[in-house]
């Protein structure tokens, strides 16, 4: 496994933490602040499956940016780091 599939594997799972907290809220508050997040949590989700998906059940993918495009390679698990810092910020937050 490589950083970025790590780091979109974790992701995933940030992101379920996050929107057990989000769906929770709007099903009790009822605001549209709540579900904007949770709007924006499950398609950061979905991102990050998808990601997880072509780095790990599809690894010919992780293959072709490290030979063929390693910088795009790289970009990308910087991107899917960066990600993570955010998401584990904002959960600290949420759950603070």
């Amino acid at each position: 496994m490589t950083a970025a599939s790590v780091a979109s594997a974790l992701n995933v799972v940030v992101l379920l933490v996050l929107l057990s907290v989000w769906i929770r809220n709007y099903l009790e508050v009822n605001s549209k602040h709540a579900l904007g997040l949770t709007v924006f949590g499950l398609l950061l989700l979905a991102e990050n499956c998808l990601s997880v998906y072509y780095y790990v059940l599809d690894p010919q993918v992780a293959v072709l940016l490290r030979s063929a495009a390693p910088v795009a390679g790289r970009a990308m698990t910087f991107v899917a780091l960066l990600e993570l810092a955010g998401l584990v910020f904002l959960t600290w937050i949420t759950l603070d």
